[in-house]
């Protein structure tokens, strides 16, 4: 963090070429009121659900969110188009730089295809027996394949495939994900309610219910004893970097075992936390306690439309610095870095995004600290 009174000096196409003592800067310096920091990357969205904002009620439980978000995708594709444009312009005018984006379709391939943004798509699959393993794959290969398509000049577009949630991949999927995705960024919803690790450890609880609408009725999933992160995470030992989005179940013991696991087998973890959505739907926020305690790689996401009332990495910093007891737990300055380098780093455009360090092109964002609200200056 630069020290009070230091002047940014970019160039015209945004490129830094040094920060300076005021005194030193010469003449035409902009003054702004707030806090100067380089672009946010949002490590996790669903931009294909812009057009569920305002559809589905907070405080449902993740459960019956699921729920609603598999009976209400069924909407005209001029709106889905229109919705999903109106949400990449308010993160960019946020002053979100890059963005890990979630999905199972290529409505956003237009959009992308026009941004100024960065995107790393993260097709994720759904594949809840081994005997469509296979089929399921190709299914989603081919939406990656797609999305593969986008040219865009302005912006670099990157893919990959990932599983969608340890509820809904099974064994077989896994292992194919994991040899289709050596050293590959990743991601992953982990531990989102304590039913994902009743789950795994007794074949019951509250998911029955989700894969009845999906005309399943029984868990798919071997039963393994264990909590669903030490039941899935074994099939991954291919170089991959994974986030691990959302977290907001995980105890202090499976935080060890990741990090243990990862470190023995040549795997990068990654945190993502996704505050708003949390307490959109949860009313509950993850253990950031526990995971600044482990030294955990910790990044921000926003989610999507579904799940939050806007799409804004500050509103994300503000919910985190509203937590009870925030100042003894982390500061301001260690979120800001989730906000900013962490999520360069995870998606692996530190090269260029992510700080003010020389030659960079990371985008210049303006934070209003008290109301938590960004906009882009460059």
């Amino acid at each position: 963090m630069a020290e009070v009174g230091s002047v940014l000096v970019t160039n015209d196409e945004g490129v830094v070429q040094t920060i300076l003592p005021a005194a030193e800067a010469g003449e035409g310096i902009e003054s702004f009121a707030g806090l100067l920091t380089p672009g946010f990357v949002n490590c996790h969205c669903h931009l294909e659900l812009s057009h569920l904002k305002n559809v589905i009620p907070p405080g449902t439980g993740l459960i019956e969110f699921l729920c609603s978000v598999v009976t209400k995708r069924n909407f005209d594709q001029l709106l889905i188009q229109e919705q999903i444009a109106q949400a990449e312009k308010e993160m960019y005018d946020n002053g979100i730089v890059a963005v890990g984006d979630t999905g199972n379709t290529a409505d956003t391939a237009e959009v992308k295809s026009k941004s100024n943004i960065r995107w790393q798509n993260f097709v994720e699959v759904l594949s809840f027996t081994d005997q469509k393993a296979e089929e399921n794959i190709n299914f989603y290969q081919s939406v990656l394949n797609s999305l593969a398509k986008i040219r865009n000049p302005k912006s670099e577009i990157r893919n990959s495939l990932v599983p969608h949630a340890p509820y809904s991949i099974s064994p077989k999927t896994f292992k194919l994900i994991n040899e289709l995705t050596k050293d590959q960024v990743i991601s992953i919803h982990n531990q989102e309610h304590p039913a994902e690790d009743e789950l795994y450890k007794t074949g019951g609880g509250d998911y029955l219910k989700l894969f009845k609408i999906l005309g399943v009725n029984q868990s798919p999933f071997p039963i393994t004893g264990e909590s669903s992160i030490r039941s899935w995470l074994p099939y991954f030992n291919n170089g991959q970097t994974i986030l691990l989005v959302h977290n907001t179940y995980m105890v202090e013991e499976d935080i060890v075992f990741t990090k243990e696991y990862a470190q023995k087998n040549g795997l990068t973890l990654i945190f993502c936390l996704c505050p708003n959505a949390n307490l959109y739907i949860e009313n509950k926020l993850p253990p950031i306690d526990l995971f600044i305690e482990h030294n955990c790689h910790l990044v921000l996401g926003t989610d999507s439309y579904s799940s939050n009332w806007q799409l804004s990495i500050a509103k994300e910093i503000g919910a985190i610095a509203a937590k009870p007891g925030f100042k003894t737990v982390a500061t301001l300055e260690q979120v800001l870095q989730w906000a900013t380098v962490n999520g360069a780093k995870a998606l692996k455009w530190d090269n260029v995004l992510g700080s003010f360090a020389q030659g960079k092109k990371p985008g210049v964002t303006l934070i209003d600290p008290v109301n938590w609200t960004s906009k882009k200056l460059i």
